[in-house]
C-alpha cells in the first residue's frame, strides 16, 4: 500500500514534468531554445547572465556557497510567466551544491527555495567515499536535507545501506531510514525498522526488530548501536545473541563482532548446554570459549544439579574448567536437601574431554566449610574426582552427622550415584557420639572404614591400636554403665543407627564401670576432642571460619593406610 503511494507520488511529478514540457512547447515567452543545427546542451550559467534593468527591483543575490548550481543538462527549459522560479532539466543532468554532486535523468530546479527534484538514475557523490543512489530525490539547498525514495542505496567505502526511504542530512552528515533498511559491511548484515548512519563517525543506530547476522552467530535486539569501523555492537536494550552452542541475553553491553568478544552488564545471562552463568558483569570470548563473571555470580548446571556462586568466576567451555573465588560457594541440589560448600577458592578441571576416558576434578582450598541439614564438615582443602567418585578431605578434616563426629588426618568418602558408598578415615582416626553433655561413645584407631546402604552406616571397621569407650543402654535408652576395651580390630554392625553386634579381634573382655562409679580420668580417650565449636550451624555460617584451638590440631604421621579388601555387600550382613 505504502509502496503504491510512493510510486503514485513519483508518477505525479513525472506527469507534472511532461505537462510543463508540453506547455513550454507552445509558449514563446522566455523559452530557452538552442539554434537550429546546434546540440541541445546547457552548461553552467554565468553569474552575470541576468543583469538588472533600469526601473526594475533588485533581487537579493543567492549565496554562491548555498546555491545549487547546474553544471550540465542536454536540454533546459523555463517559463518565466507561469513558473518563473522553475527550470526544467532533461538528459544527463549534473548539479552541484558545495562539495556534493548530483546526477539524474531529469530534474526540476526551484530557484526561490534553492531546491531540486531529481528523477530516475539519481546519484549523489561526495568526494570518493560517499555515494547515494535512488529513483527520486528531493534536495533542499537551504537546509541541505536530501530525501531519496525507491531503491535507495548509500555506499560509504565498504559499508552499504539499502532502503526505500532515506533522508540524508548533510549538515550533520547523517542518513536515516524509517520504513525498514539493511546495512552491510565486511563482517555483518544488520536489518531494522528504523535506523541511522553517519559516514563521518561510521556509527549506526538501529531500533525495532533489529537483527545482526554474522556467520558465527545472530544478534536480535530492540535497540542497537554499531560501529562499521571497530565492528563493535553496543547493546542498548533487550538483546539475544545465539548460535548452535550457546545463548547470551543482555540489556546493556558491548559485543566485538570481529573478535567475537562480549562485555555485558546488568545481570546478563550466558547459557551453554544446560549451564547458565549470570552476573552483574560478564566478559565472554566466543573463539576461545572463555568467560569471566564479576559480582553476584551464579553458575547453574541444571544437568548435574549443582551451582557455583561467588563474586568472581571464570569458565572455559572448550576445556570445561571453572574457578570461583571471593565468597565462593558450591551448591549440590541433587539429593533434595541442598549441600553448601564454601572455600577461599573453588576450582573444577576436566580431563580427556569428549573421550570415553573423560573425568572431572573439583578442588576446594583453603578453609573449607560444608553444611547440609544431615551432614556438616570442615577441612583445609578438598578434592573430588569423578574418576573414582571419591571425595578426599585433607588437613584436620572433621565430619558431623547429627550427634556423630568423625576425624583423622585424611578422610576419603566414596560415592555411588551421588550417595555415600563407604568412607575411609586414615591415621589418628576418631569417632565420637555425644550421649549427653558429659558422656560420649568413643572409638579411636589408626584407620576407620565405614560402609553404607541407603545413606546409613551398616558396618564399621576400626583397624590398629583400637581403643573403645562405650555406654551400653537398656531398651529405653537408659545408660547402664561405661565399658572400656582395647584390641587390634573392631567390627561394628549397625541397624537404624544403633549397634546390633560388636566383634573384637583378638577378643577383649574390657572393663564395665557402673554409672555412679565411673572414674573421671577414664571418661575420655587420650585423643578425644569434641569440636562442636567449629561445626557449621547453617548455610550462612559456612563463611565464618573457626579454626581449632591451640594444641588440638593433629600432628601428621608418615604411616600409610592398610590395604583393605574390595568393598563387598555381604560384609554388611
Amino acid at each position: 500500500m505504502l509502496m503504491n503511494k510512493k510510486k503514485s507520488f513519483i508518477i505525479r511529478h513525472r506527469f507534472l514534468l511532461v505537462s510543463l514540457l508540453c506547455l513550454f512547447g507552445v509558449c514563446v515567452v522566455a523559452q530557452v531554445k538552442p539554434a537550429a543545427g546546434q546540440q541541445k546542451k546547457v552548461e553552467k550559467k554565468s553569474d552575470d547572465s541576468a543583469k538588472n534593468k533600469k526601473g526594475t527591483a533588485k533581487k537579493k543575490p543567492v549565496d554562491k556557497r548555498k546555491r545549487v548550481d547546474l553544471l550540465h543538462a542536454d536540454e533546459a527549459q523555463a517559463d518565466k510567466l507561469l513558473r518563473p522560479d522553475v527550470q526544467v532539466l532533461i538528459g544527463s543532468v549534473k548539479l552541484r551544491h558545495d562539495s556534493m554532486y548530483m546526477y539524474c535523468d531529469s530534474a526540476l530546479i526551484y530557484e526561490k527555495t534553492n531546491s531540486v527534484e531529481a528523477f530516475s538514475n539519481v546519484r549523489m557523490e561526495q568526494g570518493d567515499t560517499l555515494f547515494i543512489y535512488g529513483d527520486y530525490l528531493n534536495y533542499n539547498g537551504e537546509t541541505q536535507l536530501a530525501m531519496l525514495r525507491e531503491n535507495v542505496k548509500l555506499i560509504n567505502r565498504k559499508t552499504t545501506l539499502t532502503t526505500d526511504s532515506l533522508n540524508y542530512d548533510r549538515l550533520y552528515n547523517l542518513g536515516y531510514y524509517f520504513e525498514g533498511g539493511t546495512l552491510t559491511d565486511e563482517e555483518n548484515i544488520l536489518t531494522s525498522d528504523w535506523g541511522e548512519y553517519s559516514p563521518a563517525t561510521k556509527i549506526a543506530v538501529f531500533n525495532h526488530e533489529v537483527k545482526l547476522a554474522n556467520p558465527r552467530f545472530t544478534l536480535y535486539s530492540d535497540t542497537l548501536k554499531y560501529s562499521t569501523d571497530s565492528k563493535i555492537a553496543t547493546i542498548l536494550g533487550p538483546s539475544n545473541i545465539v548460535n548452535e552452542k550457546n545463548h547470551i541475553y543482555s540489556e546493556r553491553g558491548f559485543y566485538n563482532t570481529a573478535k567475537d568478544q562480549a562485555q555485558l552488564l546488568d545481570r546478563s545471562v550466558l547459557t551453554n548446554e544446560g549451564k547458565k552463568l549470570v552476573a552483574d558483569s560478564l566478559f565472554y570470548d566466543r573463539k576461545t570459549g572463555y568467560g569471566e563473571a564479576f559480582y553476584n555470580v551464579v553458575m547453574n548446571d541444571t544437568i548435574n544439579k549443582n551451582m557455583l556462586t561467588g563474586d568472581y568466576c571464570f569458565y572455559n567451555e572448550l576445556t570445561e574448567s571453572a574457578l570461583a573465588t571471593q565468597k565462593a560457594v558450591a551448591i549440590d541440589y541433587s539429593q533434595g536437601d541442598s549441600l553448601f560448600m564454601h572455600a577461599d577458592t573453588l576450582k573444577m578441571n576436566s580431563y580427556f574431554v569428549k573421550t570415553d576416558s573423560a573425568y572431572r576434578e573439583m578442588k576446594a582450598y583453603h578453609k573449607v566449610r560444608i553444611f547440609r541439614k544431615d551432614i556438616q564438615g570442615v577441612c583445609d582443602s578438598l578434592l573430588f574426582s569423578s574418576k573414582d567418585s571419591c571425595l578426599r578431605m585433607y588437613h584436620d578434616p572433621i565430619i558431623w552427622n547429627e550427634k556423630q563426629q568423625l576425624l583423622g588426618e585424611e578422610i576419603n568418602v566414596y560415592m555411588n550415584d551421588s550417595t555415600i558408598d563407604w568412607a575411609h578415615i586414615i591415621n589418628q582416626a576418631l569417632t565420637v557420639e555425644q550421649k549427653d553433655s558429659i558422656h560420649y561413645n568413643q572409638i579411636s584407631g589408626k584407620e576407620i572404614k565405614a560402609y553404607f546402604q541407603g545413606g546409613e552406616a551398616r558396618k564399621i571397621d576400626v583397624i590398629g591400636n583400637v581403643l573403645v569407650i562405650y555406654y551400653p543402654e537398656e531398651k529405653d535408652s537408659t545408660m547402664i554403665g561405661m565399658n572400656t576395651s582395647e584390641t587390634s580390630l573392631l567390627n561394628l554392625h549397625l541397624m537404624n543407627r544403633k549397634m546390633e553386634k560388636m566383634v573384637m579381634s583378638p577378643k577383649s573382655n574390657g572393663t564395665l564401670y557402673p554409672m555412679d562409679q565411673i572414674p573421671v580420668d577414664k571418661m575420655k580417650l587420650p585423643t578425644f576432642v569434641w569440636f562442636d565449636y567449629i561445626r557449621p550451624q547453617n548455610k550462612e555460617d559456612i563463611f565464618n571460619w573457626r579454626g581449632k584451638k591451640s594444641g588440638e590440631t593433629l600432628r601428621k604421621t608418615t604411616r600409610k593406610p592398610v590395604t583393605s579388601p574390595k568393598r563387598e555387600l555381604n560384609k554388611l550382613n
